[in-house]
């Protein structure tokens, strides 16, 4: 029995294993980019170098590098040549919905975790899990080690979808937690204060860090499936609303077609990638498609 078997439900085992050799290859790929060597075309031997900066040992510098390239770098060290990886999981309740579909949008979270957990450690890349809601309720230290997988895994099937959020606040404790260069990938369905989730997330990317979010949603929530009167409950404030679903449905989607275009444009000015799925797609499909675009566009 693998990790993925024995720490997973079985439909979610299912789920992560249906992530083929063509996917774990592009993934791979993708991380390995993350890297961004200075160093394309040259020997590999130079491969873990970065710019010299004021402030650097001028003992570090590398002048065989400065002999091929004109310009000062200096031999990274090993922590700094490993890509951290900090995988952010919203617990609020809202994540515990489906409507039609076999997995909430927490259970897709964790397929898409465990999935990128499992790949960054083949990549030997330090990977860590945070959950949170109002606050950050639990926080695995990045490691890279095989025995970290199982440790996630673990953690993931321990979490439940509870209370409400606050995604800002959340990312802010994350910020304040990392000492270095990172990538931070956010798994949430972003209900909840925008304006400051965004800033958030800006103040992320401005220190320095990669960001990605992965904006999730119920296949309903995204096609409104609803017909006739219909009662609509907010399930972390406890507010209802009934609705003519046949008046509200076109303007309802319409509107969630405009607030997923606004989150992003409001990351691309930020330089973050925004991912938008819905858990009708298959979650391997969809990570693999995402993976090739990032790739492409190099």
């Amino acid at each position: 029995m693998t990790a993925v078997e024995q720490y997973l439900k079985p439909e979610l085992a299912a789920q992560i294993k249906r992530l083929d050799l063509r996917a774990q290859m592009v993934v791979r790929g993708f991380l390995q980019g993350l890297h961004a060597s200075p160093f394309q075309g040259f020997s590999v031997e130079f491969s873990e170098h970065r710019r010299y900066v004021p402030g650097d040992d001028p003992k570090d510098i590398d002048w065989l590098a400065y002999a091929k390239t004109e310009k000062y770098y200096v031999k990274k060290f090993e922590s700094e040549t490993n890509l951290t990886g900090y995988l952010m999981v919203d617990l609020s309740q809202s994540m515990a919905y489906t409507y039609r579909q076999q997995l909430t949008k927490l259970d897709y979270s964790i397929c898409l975790v465990a999935a990128l957990s499992y790949l960054m450690i083949m990549q030997q890349d330090p990977v860590g899990v945070v959950t949170f809601d109002t606050k950050i309720r639990a926080s695995l230290p990045p490691k890279s080690r095989k025995g970290q997988l199982p440790n996630i895994l673990s953690l993931l099937t321990k979490i439940k979808a509870t209370g409400q959020t606050d995604i800002a606040a959340a990312i802010k404790q994350l910020a304040a937690m990392i000492s270095h260069r990172s990538l931070v990938m956010v798994f949430s369905d972003l209900l909840g204060d925008t304006k400051e989730a965004l800033a958030a997330l800006r103040l992320l990317r401005f220190s320095g860090h990669d960001v990605i979010v992965f904006h999730i949603l119920d296949e309903a929530e995204v096609s409104f499936p609803f017909s006739g009167n219909v009662l609509l409950a907010d399930p972390e404030s406890g507010q209802s609303m009934p609705v003519d679903a046949d008046v509200v449905g076109q303007q309802y989607r319409d509107e969630v077609a405009a607030y997923r275009d606004e989150l992003k444009n409001a990351c691309a000015e930020a330089r973050i990638d925004y991912v938008p799925l819905d858990t009708g797609m298959a979650y391997d499909k969809a990570l693999m498609e995402y993976l090739l675009k990032r790739r492409d566009r190099g």
